[in-house]
């Protein structure tokens, strides 16, 4: 019913151990790191379109494996230095793999100053280093075909056109009602304390650019990681200090999240 690429791999290992072929149709484009791996590691899967199969019963070879950055990861700090004034940045050996790389479009769709070069690919991954510099967003409508090639960044997003000029509006996303929190709902009530006019959707939100105000209370993040590290990022345009509960599971997805940013300019701390 939904592009999932959890769900996608579940299938495809567990075809590993099947009799006879194990194919999955995708409804739409989702990332195929797994797919990749198991080609690294000698296993034919066959890909035509939307289809992936192979056959049960064959042999994984073992090799070295190069794991690239993150550009889950990456996204906070490439909508960071999009909204800080003055900002320089290059975020060094990203995985871009074609699957993955929405919110880099979405980025530019909305004005980014952001480019990529030293392209290469290693154990079947695409890399690149991300240059990204202070920009003037722009809202836009963000287009349903990038929204599985960005699922999870969309928290990060949502900072991005809180500080664009005019309206975002994203739609066709409602498995962001079903993640680690109902990140449609959850981001927007944490724009709304600071200020930012939205209108929350079935499946997407309506955004309007503005400016960060005074935070009438402290940001519930449902302990969803993703949500607490965006907000942190829209502190680099907000005057006033924004607490953020629920932070806990950044240690998790991203233990040196805290450290890198202060490293990068920004102003964190924890309490």
């Amino acid at each position: 019913p939904v592009a999932s690429a959890q769900v996608k791999s579940c299938v495809l290992l567990a075809g590993l151990y099947a009799q006879g072929d194990t194919c999955v149709t995708e409804p739409a484009p989702t990332r195929d790191h797994t797919e990749r791996m198991l080609k690294g590691l000698g296993y034919d899967v066959r890909v035509n379109d939307n289809q992936m199969c192979l056959s049960g019963g064959g042999d994984l070879t073992a090799t070295e494996i190069q794991v690239p950055s993150d550009i889950s990861s990456s996204a906070f700090f490439m909508v960071a230095a999009a909204i800080a004034p003055k900002a320089d940045v290059i975020l060094t050996g990203v995985n871009v793999n074609p699957t993955r790389t929405g919110v880099i479009d979405i980025l530019k769709l909305m004005g980014a100053n952001l480019s990529l070069s030293n392209e290469r690919e290693i154990g079947g991954e695409l890399l690149a280093d991300i240059h990204i510099q202070s920009s003037e967003l722009k809202g836009i409508h963000i287009p349903e075909a990038l929204v599985p090639l960005a699922i999870d960044e969309f928290p990060a997003v949502f900072i991005a056109a809180s500080c664009a000029q005019g309206e975002t509006v994203l739609t066709g996303a409602k498995e962001l009602r079903v993640k680690e929190s109902d990140r449609i709902q959850v981001m927007a009530d944490g724009l709304t304390i600071l200020g930012i006019e939205n209108e929350v959707l079935e499946d997407g939100i309506k955004i309007q650019g503005g400016t960060f105000q005074n935070p009438t209370q402290m940001i519930e993040s449902h302990h969803d990681h993703r949500i607490s590290m965006s907000f942190a990022v829209a502190s680099l345009r907000c005057d006033y200090p924004i607490e953020i509960n629920g932070v806990d599971n950044v240690m998790t997805s991203f233990p040196n999240f805290v450290a890198l940013a202060n490293s990068a300019g920004m102003d964190i701390k924890e309490i």
